[in-house]
């Protein structure tokens, strides 16, 4: 028996009894009388104490302390825990590389030798050139926690600057590197959230937007009054220039992008994660003005590139699957806006300008597909993939005759391929070698149909020649939301849990970007319901076609997926053996009060509008767990530091559902200690949460694991 952890009023233990008979001691947290009301309705939030932040609160940092010992001690008690890590280990021992890319007169790409916590910056000469370590974050400090966030070369390839991430915050800091040296410049740019930076054409600074320095709340504060500014190299952060600002827009925030031939600044206006405005300002002109172009927030309009002041966007303005448009900003009416590549069947995914030929990325059915067009919208000419499965990278700039692309699937490791854009000739550069044999994976997509009616793909990795039968332990996993497809994608962590004799399937959940912005707009706000039924038929068609069984059947899901799971596991206990919401948006009625939440509007909506606080109310998980209901086995997770979805939501929801929990399932949270929402987390630590997931699996859906030979 684990004693029950104490602390700050931590005194007394709820119990769990296990299948092995020994019995679980939760901490009993405290609970408080808070009520608020809602358009005339009383909502009770008895663990709104727990909101507050880890750092600066003791009683919140003991009951994360007491979670943790009853977490930890009950996964160390599980015996194949140390083979899964084993096995995870020897499966990521693999070099990872990135598709390269070009900055000046030099090529550039990440590199991990397979069991790094950080992947290190890598310049060469030419392609065939020795690599140089530009950037090894490894070297900041011991735990891997300090991740490189993103990177901007200027346009004579000398300066680098970058962003410093620290224990998984999304705060960075920006710093400067000298190329030439090799040595940074006094250059530090502070309280900075989802913004790159954008060179001038001059080589002596760069734009950027930022936020004001928190007072205090740093990591659970609401981010408002996002401002931009330019920096000139060697001065100090408090010099730089506020270039453009609207303080009666307290959500709005900018992103910059000066145009390739240095001409223009263009402004990127984003208020929630849907939809965004934009302005420019003519560089050229010292005392030129920011002019509005895109004054409604009616669609997406991504820039894509320019011919003078001719601007090429990306958008689903009239056009739900995607199409490129032309907009003259002498010119700048909707009426003489132009279509350059029409909507097609396919979900135009992404555009890029490389040798003076668009090349568009599309989703089939979830699968990429690439198409070169010329700068009049004329098709050129397909081009071939390898497989079916996923590709990314395909940059370059206006001016140059390559681009490079990584392309892989469920069964298929990352390859780099070099294109040459006069001939449209693919080479393979590199494909990565991984200890499994991928033969021995079946890889399928099916389509089932949910609760309205809806066609809904799903993918399905096992192994070759299992049985139907019911009796396989699966692992389905979802998203759906923000227009973010799920496509295929390589990762050992997947391929050991099929290793372990498990089924991992992914639908493609409406809410998503899949199948463009109707598909996305059918699970958003009042529709979100329809992400939920999408989710619960995919596990109903799993057990149907003898996949599985409910007490065989394993949910997961990160960040909106965690939304998805905890909603899931609310309105159907009887459907699964085991949930695993990770970093999950659980109060639905609150996200809104925390760091960038206000963003997410666009989605889920807000309880602030009596419409909107309805239909999240009905699915809230928080407030939707009934005491005296048997929930199944559940491990939560989430981390100390991340200021995305802070941890407060998995907190409540943790201990709510242990406080309703009837049956004998446990009920954990596993809460990471220096880390935040996902990106930047250090190898070793996705290992152990990825373990500790797998055993947690293992033991609640009842798994016979074989030795390996």
């Amino acid at each position: 028996m684990l004693r029950c952890a104490t602390g700050l009023l931590l005194a007394t233990c709820l119990t769990a009894v296990l299948a092995e008979g020994e019995t679980l001691q939760y901490p009993k947290t405290r609970r408080v009388d808070q009520t608020d009301e809602y358009h005339g309705t009383k909502v009770a939030d008895p663990y709104r104490w727990l909101e507050d932040d880890v750092r600066s609160n003791e009683e919140v940092r003991a009951w994360v302390e007491a979670e943790n010992k009853v977490t930890f001690g009950y996964l160390e008690q599980i015996p194949e825990r140390k083979a899964i890590v084993e096995r995870l280990t020897e499966l990521w021992n693999y070099e990872r590389y990135s598709a390269p890319f070009k900055a000046g007169d030099h090529y550039y790409f990440y590199k991990n030798n397979g069991l790094q916590n950080q992947s290190v910056l890598y310049g060469l000469a030419s392609l065939d050139g020795e690599p140089q370590v530009i950037i090894d974050p490894n070297s900041w400090n011991d735990e891997g926690t300090s991740a490189l966030k993103s990177i901007a070369f200027s346009d004579d390839g000398r300066y680098l600057a970058y962003a410093r991430a620290e224990a998984g915050s999304d705060w960075v800091s920006w710093l400067v590197r000298d190329l030439k040296t090799g040595k940074d410049l006094a250059d530090k740019l502070e309280w900075i959230k989802f913004s790159d930076v954008s060179w001038t054409p001059d080589n002596r600074g760069f734009f950027y937007a930022r936020y004001d320095a928190p007072e205090e709340g740093a990591f659970v504060g609401r981010n408002e009054y996002n401002k931009l500014y330019y920096h000139r190299l060697g001065s100090q952060q408090s010099d730089d220039v506020l270039v453009y600002e609207r303080s009666d827009e307290p959500d709005w925030g900018f992103d910059p992008t000066v145009s390739e031939d240095g001409r223009y600044l263009i402004i990127t206006t984003w208020e929630g994660t849907d939809n965004n405005l934009v302005s420019y300002k003519d560089l050229s002109e010292p005392y030129g003005m920011v002019t509005p172009l895109v004054s409604e927030f009616d669609a997406d309009y991504w820039f894509v590139g320019n011919d003078g002041p001719v601007f090429w966007f990306q958008t689903d303005n009239g056009a739900p699957l995607g199409q490129v448009i032309a907009i003259d900003v002498r010119n700048p009416g909707r009426e003489h806006w132009k279509t350059v590549i029409a909507e097609a069947e396919d979900k135009l995914e992404g555009v890029s300008l490389v040798n003076n030929l668009f090349i568009a990325t599309y989703l089939k059915d979830a699968c990429t597909r690439a198409r070169v067009f010329d700068t009049s919208g004329r098709l050129v000419r397909e081009l071939e993939l390898p497989g079916i499965g996923s590709a990314s990278g395909f940059g370059g700039k206006r001016s140059e005759t390559e681009t490079f692309y990584s392309f892989a699937s469920f069964d298929a490791p990352p390859s780099i391929y070099h294109v040459d854009l006069i001939t449209g000739e693919s080479r393979l550069m590199r494909r990565a070698e991984v200890p499994v044999d991928l033969d021995q994976i079946e890889v399928k997509q099916v389509f089932y149909t949910s609760k309205d009616g809806t066609r809904v793909p799903m993918f399905l990795v096992h192994k070759q020649g299992i049985e139907l039968d019911g009796s396989n332990p699966t692992l389905l996993y979802g998203y759906g939301g923000f227009n973010i497809s799920l496509t295929p994608y390589f990762s050992v962590a997947r391929l050991t849990w099929v290793d372990m004799g498990g089924v991992y399937a992914v639908a493609n959940l409406r809410g998503g970007g899949e199948y463009g912005e109707e598909w996305h707009q059918a699970g958003t706000k009042l529709q979100k319901q329809n992400v939920f039924d999408d989710f619960i038929a995919a596990a109903e068609t799993l057990i149907a076609d003898g996949y599985t069984r409910p007490d065989k059947l394993a949910i997961a899901g990160g960040s909106n997926g965690g939304l998805l799971v905890g909603a899931c596991m609310v309105q159907r206990p009887d459907l699964f053996g085991v949930c695993l919401p990770a970093v999950g948006v659980l109060d639905m009625l609150r996200f809104h009060e925390f760091t960038i939440g206000r963003a997410w509007t666009s989605d889920y909506g807000c309880s602030e509008n009596a419409d909107e606080f309805e239909a999240l109310a009905a699915y809230s998980p928080y407030h939707n767990l009934q005491s005296g209901t048997s929930y199944p086995a559940t491990m939560v997770t989430t981390a100390d530091t991340d200021d995305r979805v802070v941890p407060g939501h998995s907190f409540k929801f943790a201990a709510q559902l242990q406080h309703c929990q009837a049956g004998d399932a446990p009920v954990l949270i596993r809460i990471e200690t220096s880390a935040g929402h996902g990106a930047g987390t250090p190898t070793s630590k996705r290992i152990e949460e990825i373990a500790d997931s797998y055993a947690f699996m293992v033991k609640n859906l009842g798994m016979k694991l074989e030795p390996q030979p």
